[in-house]
């Protein structure tokens, strides 16, 4: 068992604790294609930054953003760079989180992001609902 493997191992564990249902992949290609073969969109992705090559992490970002607008995506990253974390929230991500940071336990860190994040996809998806219903009522 790798090091990436033991991370994605340790993160899932840890969300499915907390009463998620976690799905893993092992890579950017996996990723993207259990993104597409799923039944309904994902509500949150959790993805590294670095995987195959330097940009799986946004190319995970823009397909989950590809089947859904609300999908929330955290990108995760041991190499963190104003510039990637620039371009990811240009392209949509939630947030992008530092996996080293010091002082910071990574798995409480991962875990409250996602506890957000699935807040804030509660609250979009209730947004349109709402819009919705209005706008249904003003036809009538």
């Amino acid at each position: 068992m790798d090091d990436e493997e033991a991370v994605r191992g340790a993160i899932k564990r840890r969300l499915m604790r907390d009463g998620l249902n976690v799905d893993d992949a092992e890579g950017e290609t996996a990723a993207i294609e259990k993104m597409k073969a799923a039944s309904a969109p994902y509500d949150i992705v959790l993805t590294d930054m670095v995987m195959e090559n330097p940009d799986s992490g946004l190319n995970i970002l823009k397909a989950a953003l590809a089947q859904d607008i609300f999908t929330e995506v955290v990108v995760l990253t041991a190499y963190g760079n104003v510039a990637n974390a620039v371009e990811c929230m240009k392209h949509g991500a939630f947030d992008y989180v530092q996996k080293n940071a010091p002082g910071e336990d990574v798995y409480d860190m991962v875990s409250e992001k996602v506890n957000q994040a699935m807040l804030r996809r509660r609250s979009s998806l209730g947004t349109v609902r709402r819009m919705e219903w209005f706008a249904r009522l003003s036809n009538v």
